[in-house]
C-alpha cells in the first residue's frame, strides 16, 4: 500500500489540548503522526501555534472553523490560518436549523460559495466535513451531494468522514471514490452500533444522553469499518492526507486511542 501522511484531529484530545497543547503535539509526533487538524485554538496566538508546530515538527494540515465564525470575519479567518501555515479550512458542522432541507440552507450555500471564492483567491482550500444528517433526501439526492453539486469543486472540496457515511447506511469506500479528485482529506473514524441505536451526538454534547452500549466511537480498525478498504479508496480518490478522529475514548486515554489507530495504519501498510 502507498505510504501517506497522517494527521490527528485535535478535537479528539480536546481536554488535554486545553491543558497543554505542546505536550499533545509531542506525543503525536512520537507516535508517527505527520500533522494535526485544529478545532479551535484555545486562546493561543497564531505566532505561538506556528512556533510549537515548527519546534515539534508537525504540519497544520487543516482547521475546523464553525460557519458562524467564518461569516463574522472571513478575511480574518484566512489571515489567521495563513499565519500558522495552514492552507485548508473546513466547515465542520451545521446547526439543525441550517441543515439541508431547512430554509436557512440557502444562506449556508451562499456563505460557503463566497468564502470559497475568497479562499481560492488567497491560495487556500475550503472543505466541508459531513455528519449523517446530510444523508437525507433533498431535491432527489442526498443533501451532501446537493451541496457539492451546487458549489464548484474549485471552491469547495470534500472531507468525507467515514464514520458518519457508514452510520448512514452508505458504503464509505464507494462514497469516497465518488469524489475522486475532490477528496484531499479523508477522516478515518470507527465505531460500533447502528443507526437508531442510541443517539451518537449525545456523546459529544449535541443531544440527550446516549445509549453508549448501542453506539461507541472506537480507535480506527477496532470497530465496524473495513479499514484497509477505506484507506485504499482514499488513495484511489487522490487523498493527500488521512486524519484520525475519535470523538470519545471511554476506558482509555485519547493518546492510547491515537496509538491504537496509528497501529492499525501501520498494520495495513499506510505508514
Amino acid at each position: 500500500m502507498k505510504k501517506m501522511p497522517v494527521g490527528y484531529q485535535l478535537y479528539s484530545a480536546r481536554e488535554m489540548v486545553a491543558k497543554d497543547l505542546k505536550a499533545v503535539l509531542v506525543s503525536l509526533k512520537e507516535m508517527g503522526y505527520d500533522g494535526v487538524e485544529f478545532a479551535g485554538f484555545f486562546d493561543y496566538t497564531a505566532a505561538e501555534i506556528a512556533a510549537m508546530l515548527e519546534e515539534v515538527g508537525l504540519k497544520a494540515v487543516s482547521s475546523h472553523v464553525p460557519l458562524a465564525s467564518i461569516e463574522k470575519d472571513m478575511m480574518g479567518t484566512i489571515l489567521f490560518h495563513k499565519a500558522i501555515g495552514c492552507d485548508t479550512i473546513v466547515v465542520p458542522y451545521l446547526e439543525e436549523e441550517r441543515r439541508p432541507g431547512k430554509p436557512a440552507f440557502a444562506k449556508v450555500m451562499q456563505s460557503i460559495y463566497t468564502f470559497g471564492q475568497m479562499c481560492k483567491a488567497e491560495g487556500m482550500k475550503l472543505l466541508y466535513h459531513n455528519h449523517d444528517f446530510e444523508f437525507v433526501d433533498f431535491s432527489g439526492m442526498y443533501g451532501l451531494d446537493f451541496l457539492y453539486d451546487a458549489i464548484p469543486a474549485d471552491l469547495l472540496q470534500t472531507e468525507i468522514d467515514v464514520c458518519w457515511v457508514k452510520y448512514s447506511g452508505v458504503n464509505p469506500a464507494e462514497y469516497i471514490r465518488k469524489y475522486t479528485g475532490r477528496a484531499p482529506i479523508v477522516h478515518l473514524k470507527d465505531f460500533v452500533g447502528r443507526k437508531g441505536e442510541g443517539t451518537p451526538y449525545g456523546l459529544i454534547g449535541q443531544a440527550k444522553k446516549a445509549d453508549a452500549v448501542a453506539f461507541e466511537f472506537r480507535p480506527f480498525g477496532h470497530g465496524c469499518q473495513d479499514a484497509a478498504a477505506v484507506v485504499e479508496a482514499g488513495i484511489d480518490a487522490g487523498a493527500e492526507w488521512f486524519i484520525i478522529e475519535q470523538d470519545q475514548w471511554y476506558q482509555r486515554t485519547p493518546m492510547e486511542a491515537a496509538q491504537m489507530s496509528m497501529d492499525t495504519l501501520k498494520k495495513i501498510g499506510l505508514k
